[in-house]
């Protein structure tokens, strides 16, 4: 699979990089790019650090928190297990946007995994979050530098604008590649499970490790993965998957115009679809509309990550 690229880092760059990992080790947050959003992150075998990120985004403890490493050869270190499936699929995918959630070791605190006995694990794809890895030398929790349920990051303004002064620091590598968060699959049970759709499709895991299971309905109490809560990735303007017949609005479309006060075609393909998606609701969410609506994209497996986050930020 190609590798997603993103903006190499600077002496200067490396300087800040430096700065943010002595945080990370304190204890303190810090928000860095990913390839698919900004992340707010914490020394993930911290327990105050990371329970400081529960406070500062409103995120309930019922949503677990993903582990970021520096490497495939790092992963073994923090769980229990590390199965044929998962040296596959973390040969085949990662630096790259795929969790995989497998039995934890006790050094990975609870409020990391929302309580239960397993922790999702990945290694992003991004020359910033790498090198703050590598600097920091702990694994680093992070979820999306956003408030809970709000539109997800992915530029550092975004993050300015969401969380303000509550960050320690903001790590500014530029916009993110691929823009929406990492598909997530279960390791954890009898059999592999697809958590949450992303870029990295399921037909594209099954080529690598033969057929998987789909979560069906939302679990109650905690979550096996983030990003399962009915609401999320929302902007503040109402989100709909049809044209309301009154009110000022935006309309986002791929393959037909239509009549409203602010008409956005976005890209035919999902790659640069999702790419584009979270910036554009960003800045239409500034505009002060009644309401945006968007052509839900086709019931294909390539276009299954974004129209879940479609659907749930128009819950």
């Amino acid at each position: 699979m190609a590798r997603e690229k993103s903006r190499s880092c600077s002496v200067s760059d490396i300087e800040l990089i430096r700065r943010a990992a002595a945080l990370i080790r304190e204890g303190k947050l810090v928000a860095f790019p990913t390839e698919t959003v900004y992340g707010l992150g914490a020394n993930a075998l911290d327990a105050r650090a990371v329970e400081r990120i529960f406070r500062v985004k409103g995120r309930p403890c019922t949503s677990p928190i993903i582990v970021h490493v520096e490497s495939r050869e790092a992963a073994p270190a923090f769980v229990t297990t590390w199965p044929s499936e998962a040296e596959k699929l973390a040969r085949e995918f990662w630096p790259g946007p795929l969790t995989l959630v497998l039995p934890k070791r006790a050094c990975i605190p609870d409020i990391v995994t929302a309580g239960l006995p397993s922790v999702g694990l990945r290694v992003p794809a991004n020359a910033f979050a790498l090198s703050l890895l590598d600097y920091a030398g702990v694994p680093i929790a992070a979820p999306s530098a956003n408030r809970f349920t709000e539109l997800s990051p992915t530029t550092a303004e975004h993050v300015r604008k969401s969380l303000g002064g509550s960050v320690d620091l903001i790590l500014d590598g530029g916009p993110t590649q691929v823009g929406i968060e990492s598909t997530v699959l279960s390791l954890a049970g009898a059999k592999p499970t697809l958590l949450r759709p992303g870029m990295i499709s399921a037909e594209q895991i099954e080529a690598v490790i033969g057929r998987i299971e789909i979560v069906g309905a939302l679990n109650e109490g905690a979550h096996p993965s983030p990003g399962m809560h009915p609401k999320h990735y929302s902007p503040r303007t109402p989100l709909v998957l049809q044209i309301p017949s009154t009110g000022r609005g935006a309309y986002l479309w791929r393959t037909k115009s239509a009549n409203a006060a602010h008409s956005i075609q976005m890209p035919a393909d999902p790659a640069p679809y999702a790419a584009a998606l979270y910036d554009t609701l960003h800045r239409l969410d500034d505009e002060g509309f009644d309401w945006i609506a968007v052509e839900m994209p086709p019931d294909e497996p390539a276009w299954t990550g974004i129209r879940d986050r479609l659907s749930r930020a128009g819950s």
